[in-house]
């Protein structure tokens, strides 16, 4: 007789001790804020206010030296709202909560104590395999924000930089379309007697749909693609207002894209963002015209598109400009801090409030959504297959 499968191991099916739930008191946090290292990052999670916040509290901050400057933060801001200054990385990682907008490279896994808590992005296509193998071997506790949810079954980090990406696009089309960037001279605004500039947006997901509210309400003449028709309709319902909208039919989109001046894309995939413009159509854009797609990070949505920075931003190909910065939101580095530190410091709160990360976890369904290492156990699925790692059920080491 065959032995039947289950997905539990003989330990855990013996009986257990039953248990009394106790509550912890409210616990006493000390979180450690390292500079970020990464290309190009200038964001910080925690603004002086959040610090003085968790301070008033009777948490503990220790903050890096120089950790705000590239959302121009002074650490003299952050020691008058009580956070402690240290140009010591290692004291930093030493902490037993350190909280990071990147992911730490390998180098910073090893300044991390055992058992330590990481709250962090994990920017699951850029990671290697020995990244999780690292952490385990430390039992580090691990969180990304990015796939923290909401009450709403919303990802309010994810949405946060989508918005500010969103609108951003549309303020970066606005430069590159002016002569001071040698561009086509033309503004985004209405004026009277002048045709307005035609936008086209494809995706009508969040940052397609603040892409849209910024240029409708700088005057632009305004055309929205997508396949999702309950996006569609959602995207008129928030802007509270009828304009274009269409499903991806090649035939409307070429014609489109041939008098845009602007077109703006924002489509994921699971593995890869479809190319849904080829190379014959952006040959057929005007001179001149500028091509952002905010979808680089995840391979991009032109056929054209290759993957630029900061620094050189942009190139033109077949007369049209292309725009393919994969981390819009660090370009406004102050704003994206302080929408990022506004999701943190609840969060911090209520972990202390519960009596620390395990009770919150117990009880919170979208923050438990964001854990992925607990006490060096792998507990995403996505991350298990993705990397061929063994992976446990997070609802059978936490009850």
């Amino acid at each position: 007789m065959s032995k039947a499968l289950t997905p539990f191991t003989k330990q855990q099916l013996l009986p257990q001790e039953e248990t009394l739930e106790i509550f912890s008191r409210k616990g006493e946090l000390f979180i450690g804020i390292p500079k970020e290292t990464a290309f190009q990052e200038k964001r910080v999670c925690l603004t002086p206010d959040a610090v003085s916040a968790l301070v008033n509290n009777g948490h503990r901050v220790l903050m890096e030296s120089g950790a705000g400057i590239g959302a121009h933060f002074s650490d003299k801001e952050y020691s008058e709202a009580g956070a402690e200054i240290t140009k010591d990385t290692a004291k930093v990682y030493g902490c037993p909560m350190i909280l990071k907008v990147e992911p730490p490279t390998l180098d910073q896994i090893n300044l991390i104590n055992p058992q330590t808590i990481l709250i962090s992005a994990v920017q699951l296509k850029t990671q290697t395999k020995k990244y999780f193998e690292t952490l385990a071997t430390k039992r580090i506790t691990a969180l990304a924000f990015e796939f923290i949810r909401d009450e709403t079954g919303a990802y309010p980090a994810v949405r946060s930089l989508s918005e500010i990406a969103g609108t951003a696009s549309v303020l970066i089309a606005s430069e590159l379309l002016s002569n001071v960037n040698n561009g086509n001279g033309l503004m985004f605004g209405n004026v009277c007697g002048v045709p307005p500039i035609e936008v086209v947006i494809i995706g009508a997901g969040t940052v397609g749909e603040f892409a849209a509210r910024s240029a409708i309400g700088l005057g632009a003449n305004v055309k929205v693609f997508d396949n999702s028709i309950t996006k569609l309709r959602r995207i008129q319902v928030n802007l509270g207002k009828t304009f274009y909208t269409s499903t991806l039919q090649p035939k409307n989109l070429s014609k489109a894209l041939k008098r845009c001046d602007v077109v703006i894309a924002a489509v994921r995939g699971k593995n890869r963002s479809p190319i849904i413009v080829t190379e014959p159509m952006v040959a057929n854009m005007k001179n001149g015209s500028v091509v952002i797609d905010v979808s680089i990070d995840m391979g991009g949505c032109f056929e054209t598109s290759e993957v630029t920075s900061h620094k050189t931003p942009t190139f033109t190909k077949h007369g049209v400009i292309h725009y393919c910065v994969p981390n819009i939101p660090a370009r406004y580095s102050r704003t994206a801090s302080i929408s990022i530190s506004n999701i943190f410091t609840p969060y911090l709160l209520k972990i202390a409030e519960d009596g620390g990360l395990e009770n919150s976890l117990r009880f919170d369904k979208g923050l438990k959504n964001g854990l992925y290492f607990y006490h060096g156990i792998l507990t995403s699925k996505p991350v298990g297959e993705w990397f061929d790692l063994k992976h446990s059920d997070i609802n059978l080491l936490i009850f």
